[in-house]
C-alpha cells in the first residue's frame, strides 16, 4: 500500500525469456516513451475490452456493459498501449489480428497489479503467439515475487499447456518516445499502480482498483481498528497527492465497484464506492469520469443505477463532469478540441452513439 508517483523507467534491455520479464522495473525517471506505428497523431482513442472486476461474468444480465475483466486499449501518437490483461485482452488480440493481418504488431502492456482479473487473459492473447510481433510488458514486482515470475507462473503446468518461455512473440523493454506515462501506487492489497497517459490530445488516467485512504482510515477508526495499511504519509496527505496526480485529467477511468451501502461490508477490500469516486473526480476537476471495475454481482440494471447516482451527486456538487459506466466494446476519442464517444461491441467496425 505504498504511495509515490514515479514515472516508468527508461531502459533498452532485450528480454529473451519470460524469466527475466519485469526484473529491471522500475526506476524513477521523467518520461516513458515507445516505438511507434502508423496511427494518427492528432487523436487519442480509448477502447474498453474488459470492464468487470474480480471474475468474468458472462450471461444475460451483463450483455450491455459486458462481463470480461479489465483491459483497456489506448492509441495515441502512433503507439498502442494496453492497460491490464484481464479476460478482455483476448477480444483485443482477435481484433488486432484482423486489423494487422500479416503485418507485425508492436504494443506495450501496462499491468496495474497481478491479481487474476488483471492478468488472466494474457495466455489467450493471440499476438503473443507470433514471432513477428513485439510485446512490451511493464509493471511492478509484487511483494513476494517478481512480475515476470507471476505472469509466467499462471502458464506453468498443470495450469496451462504452453509456458510463457515458449511463446514465439518477442518480449522486450525499451524507452518510449512520443508520450509520457506516469504511475502512482494505489490503496489496494499488495502492489497496485494507476497510470496517467499524457498525449497531445489530452490525458487519460486509469485507476482500476483503489480504496480512498481517508475513507478507509475513518471507517476503521470508527470500529476501533488500527489501520495497518497506512503509509509514511497521513490519509489526508495521500489524498492531496492523489488529487494532484489526477488534476484536470480529460478522461478518468476509476474503480467504482461498490455502492455506498455495499462499501460498509467491504472496508479494506481495496475498492471504491460511488460517493468516494465522485468526490475524487470533483476535487481533481476531471473532465469526464468513467466508472470501471463493475462488481461481478452487479447486472446491467444495477450498473445503470450506480451511473445515475453518480451523475446526481456530481450535479449536487455543482460540477459539469460527464459520467458514464465503462462498457465493453465502447470507444472514446480525445482530440484537441473535444472528447467524443462511440459504442462498439467487440469491434471498431460496428458503432452506435454513447450517451453523453
Amino acid at each position: 500500500m505504498r504511495s509515490s508517483s514515479p514515472c516508468l523507467n527508461r531502459t533498452n534491455q532485450q528480454i529473451t525469456g519470460a524469466k527475466n520479464l519485469g526484473r529491471s522495473l522500475f526506476a524513477c525517471h521523467n518520461d516513458f516513451t515507445a516505438m511507434t506505428t502508423n496511427v494518427g497523431a492528432s487523436k487519442t482513442r480509448v477502447i474498453f475490452w474488459g470492464v468487470r472486476g474480480s471474475i468474468p461474468t458472462p450471461g444475460s444480465g451483463t450483455i450491455r456493459y459486458g462481463g470480461n475483466t479489465s483491459c483497456v486499449e489506448v492509441r495515441a501518437e502512433g503507439e498502442i498501449i494496453v492497460l491490464d490483461a484481464g479476460s478482455g485482452i483476448r477480444l483485443l488480440g482477435q481484433s488486432l489480428q484482423r486489423e494487422f493481418g500479416s503485418d507485425p504488431i508492436r504494443l506495450a502492456i501496462l499491468i496495474s497489479h497481478t491479481h487474476w482479473d488483471h492478468i488472466q487473459g494474457l495466455p489467450f492473447f493471440l499476438p503473443a503467439y507470433s514471432g513477428k510481433n513485439q510485446l512490451r510488458v511493464f509493471g511492478y514486482d509484487g511483494t513476494r515475487a517478481r512480475l515476470g515470475e507471476i505472469l509466467a507462473g499462471q502458464m506453468e503446468t498443470p495450469f496451462f499447456p504452453v509456458t510463457m518461455a515458449e511463446l514465439p512473440g518477442k518480449i522486450q523493454i525499451e524507452e518510449l518516445k512520443d508520450m509520457r506515462v506516469c504511475s502512482k501506487f494505489l490503496n489496494h492489497p499488495g502492489v497496485c499502480a494507476g497510470y496517467c497517459i499524457h498525449t497531445p490530445a489530452g490525458s487519460v488516467v486509469y485507476m482500476p482498483d483503489n480504496e480512498p485512504f481517508e475513507q478507509l482510515d475513518v471507517q476503521l477508526r470508527n470500529r476501533g481498528v488500527e489501520n495497518t495499511a497506512r503509509t509514511f504519509k497521513s490519509p489526508s496527505e495521500e489524498r492531496t497527492d492523489l488529487i494532484q496526480f489526477l488534476r484536470g485529467t480529460d478522461l478518468l477511468i476509476l474503480d467504482a465497484q461498490y455502492t455506498d451501502e455495499e462499501y460498509q461490508r467491504h472496508i479494506g477490500w481495496g475498492h471504491g464506492s460511488i460517493s468516494s469516486v465522485v468526490s475524487l473526480a470533483a476535487d481533481a476537476d476531471a473532465k469526464r469520469l468513467v466508472l470501471f471495475h463493475h462488481d461481478p454481482n452487479h447486472d446491467d440494471e444495477m450498473v445503470d443505477k450506480i451511473v445515475d447516482e453518480a451523475r446526481m451527486q456530481i450535479a449536487q456538487l455543482g460540477k459539469s463532469i460527464a459520467v458514464e459506466g465503462a462498457r465493453e466494446g465502447s470507444e472514446l476519442i480525445l482530440s484537441r478540441d473535444r472528447l467524443t464517444g462511440t459504442g462498439a461491441k467487440h469491434t471498431r467496425r460496428q458503432r452506435q452513439a454513447l450517451p453523453e
